[in-house]
């Protein structure tokens, strides 16, 4: 019960146009240092919602490019589903141009890098997985109210080993 309270007010907090401001400068700073101390085995975001820290190439510098970024996890660590949310401001993600540059890269997750490929998801696939991230994370509705492009969604899928 007091976590189901706990999560309800998160999710509020959230969806708040002063976190979307704030939390793209505080989030990912304070999960890249605490991931590294950690040796990978805490991501402090991932304590709500799960997370990666995505290792991609940069799409413009060719150079690597590590992001925490909250993630739906799918088929029993096989795929993930990445939210190029943004915290609802207006552009797309850096990292999004970056995977849509160059699909292959890895996702640290559970303290393993993982080599993945990614996928932008579009049409009817695109639809029916906003729907589950809807009902995983409501926040993001909010999200996409706020901008008009279309949040990019990504699925990764753990390369064959």
């Amino acid at each position: 019960m007091a976590a189901a309270i706990v999560v309800r007010l998160v999710q509020r907090v959230s969806s708040t146009r002063l976190f979307a401001k704030v939390a793209p400068h505080v989030v990912p700073a304070l999960d890249r240092n605490v991931h590294r101390l950690t040796g990978g085995k805490i991501l402090l975001s991932a304590q709500l919602l799960p997370g990666v820290i995505l290792t991609s190439t940069g799409a413009r510098t060719g150079r690597p490019r590590r992001t925490p970024l909250a993630c739906m996890p799918e088929e029993d660590g096989r795929t993930w589903v990445l939210i190029g949310s943004n915290f609802g401001r207006p552009g797309h993600p850096a990292w999004t141009h970056n995977l849509l540059a160059h699909p292959a890269a890895s996702v640290s997750w559970k303290g393993r890098d993982i080599p993945v490929t990614a996928r932008l998801l579009t049409g009817e696939e695109r639809d029916t997985v906003w729907r589950a991230l809807l009902a995983f994370w409501p926040p993001y509705a909010t999200y996409q109210a706020r901008v008009e492009r279309e949040i990019r969604l990504f699925r990764l899928t753990r390369d064959p080993d």
